[in-house]
């Protein structure tokens, strides 16, 4: 492993309303965590920006389950980065504008019997404190140099380097962060096995950042850390959350650059929309993305979004909270402390918003201010300008920060993936490959329900027609889908899978169009069709929606009209 590759020790899962749910485990590395008081690592969100000046920035959240009072967050990186603080609201915008959608519009095919209970089929559904990073510690002893310590956020932490050559690095590490209160070897866990971890990374000549809360969640989410330092690619050292992570636990990242993104050791998953529960608006995606992961070997990524970054415009940060924001800074001399805690309030969804009042308002006050921050309960006087500073650093200046790293690279590509603990043995990395197409996240099908005179809407088959062309076949008034993905009998939850690089459009490793299309042959072979129920002409009707038969039979009409009509006047 290069020593500039881009090192980062956790990321996110996709739509929360779509993951499985956690289990819990009894170990706590990757995170790291008080052997009395395990946290388990739920999920993982990323963002990855490759910058113009030879470095990378990362903004990190991961989510977990379990006290936190004395956890470690463990990070191998390369050199000692910038560290800021970010938010988590930045992260829940970004994946509300990036999500897969999944939408089914329905067209009827014919004419039904009206019996008054017209069969309604689904219609459009959418899936849709210090900021510094501190200075040069010198030796921490023990074997360690301490490069780097602070605080920002909710947290404390040092960056650690070996001080000199060891048989065994891991132990001279996982000893000081011991003694330093670091607890990282988890209840029942194997020191070798941590110290053999966290060794790789130092033997490579890369460092480690551990950091404590100090203050916030109980459970969650730990707030996103913001990293820059010198990289050659974005690449996730996955290996030490596999001592945490639940099983098929979410791994969420957007890679910024100048084209679309590419995972270079990972494969490329492209899934079978035929297993997507099309009905539902795709509420089984995560299923089929562990299903797809699976068949890959647990080692591939869905590319779940990839164009030019102009759509994120206005995602992280709207125009009309940032006039909000600079409105505020204009007329801060003329504030009075309510005035300024009223206005302020705008922002109390954002990140931080709640600690820094708890730096300025009494315990009382807040509470009243929290309960009906309308109400015009008196305060205490403060300092609006310290107050506005605060604000600025802990709150907003994240959210805008975030909101230009999207600006500020020209091409965004969403990848999403889920991993279980013995599929963490490959850090994933990351390329560019410029001669790949774009990919929408937004996709299409259309129900057409089969009528004819003789049947009612609950009575008529149907079929979804997909992107790619191919069909599915529905029962009579079928609310659900034909698949499970992890049932018997259903077809591969990947179309296909690929190796790309950074050039061309990448090998091709597995195609599962063959078995795909046998698998909706034999479906689709038991479902009726009006043919299969004799309706096909009953009573004379038609069952396509094309109108020439119509215009067919109106032209006759009115050529044997105009031919009697002028019979009868000549």
């Amino acid at each position: 492993m290069s020593v500039k590759l881009l090192a980062l020790g956790s990321l996110f899962l996709f739509a929360l309303s779509l993951l499985t749910p956690a289990t819990p485990a009894q170990a706590c590395g990757g995170l790291f965590c008080s052997a009395t008081a395990p946290v388990n690592q739920a999920a993982e969100r990323i963002i990855f920006s490759k910058n113009a000046d030879g470095t990378v920035t990362a903004v990190v959240q991961i989510q977990y389950e379990g006290p936190s009072e004395e956890f470690a967050w463990v990070l191998p990186v390369p050199g000692v980065p910038d560290i800021e603080v970010s938010s988590d609201l930045a992260f829940t915008r970004l994946q509300l504008a990036s999500n897969p959608q999944y939408n089914l519009t329905t067209r009827v095919e014919g004419e039904c019997l009206d019996d008054g209970t017209r069969f309604a089929p689904p219609g459009d559904v959418i899936l849709n404190g210090d900021s510094g990073s501190g200075g040069a510690g010198g030796s921490g002893g023990g074997g360690i140099n301490v490069l780097a310590q602070g605080n920002v956020g909710p947290y404390d932490y040092v960056v650690i380097q070996p001080q000199g050559i060891f048989d065994r690095v891991g132990d001279v590490a996982v000893e000081w962060l011991t003694d330093e209160g670091y607890d990282v070897v988890p209840p029942g866990g194997d020191p070798e096995d941590i110290s053999d971890l966290l060794g790789s990374y130092l033997e490579d000549g890369m460092n480690l950042i551990a950091f404590r809360l100090t203050k916030g969640n109980d459970e969650g989410t730990i707030r996103p850390i913001r990293m820059t330092y010198v990289s050659d690619q974005p690449m996730i050292p996955i290996r030490p959350t596999a001592v945490a992570a639940n099983d098929d636990m979410g791994v969420m990242v957007w890679v910024l650059g100048e084209s679309r993104a590419v995972p270079v050791n990972y494969r490329a998953l492209e899934l079978n929309e035929a297993l997507i529960d099309w009905l539902t608006g795709g509420s089984n995606y995560n299923q089929v993305v562990v299903a797809a992961g699976n068949e890959a070997g647990g080692q591939g990524f869905v590319t779940e979004r990839a164009g030019p970054a102009d759509a994120y415009e206005n995602v992280v940060v709207a125009d009309f909270e940032r006039d909000q924001w600079e409105q505020l800074q204009l007329n801060l001399p003329a504030l009075s402390s309510e005035d300024v805690l009223d206005q302020s309030a705008r922002f109390a969804q954002w990140d931080g918003y709640l600690g820094v009042l708890e730096d300025f308002l009494p315990a009382d006050e807040l509470e009243q201010f929290v309960q009906c921050p309308r109400c015009g309960n008196p305060l205490t006087p403060f300092n609006t300008e310290a107050f506005m500073e605060a604000l600025s650093t802990e709150v907003v200046t994240p959210m805008l920060e975030t909101s230009e790293l999207l600006a500020s690279r020209p091409y965004v590509t969403r990848f999403y993936t889920t991993l279980s603990a013995p599929e963490m043995d490959l850090d994933p990395l990351f390329d560019f490959n410029p001669d790949l197409e774009d990919i929408d996240n937004v996709h299409g099908a259309e129900r057409v329900i089969e009528c004819d005179p003789l049947i009612t809407f609950s009575e008529a088959p149907s079929r979804v027609e997909l992107e790619d062309g191919r069909v599915v076949r529905l029962p009579p008034g079928a609310r659900t889908w034909p698949w499970n993905p992890d049932g018997d009998g259903a077809p591969p939850a990947n179309a296909i899978v690929s190796q790309l690089s950074t050039s061309g459009p990448g090998t091709v490793v597995t195609d599962n169009s063959a078995a795909i299309d046998q698998a909706l042959g034999q479906h689709n072979a038991t479902v009726p069709s009006l043919d299969s129920m004799g309706l096909t002409t009953a009573g004379g009707c038609s069952v396509t929606s094309n109108p020439t038969g119509l215009l067919t039979w109106l032209g006759l009409a009115l050529l044997l009209l105009r031919r009697r009509t002028g019979t009868l006047s000549g």
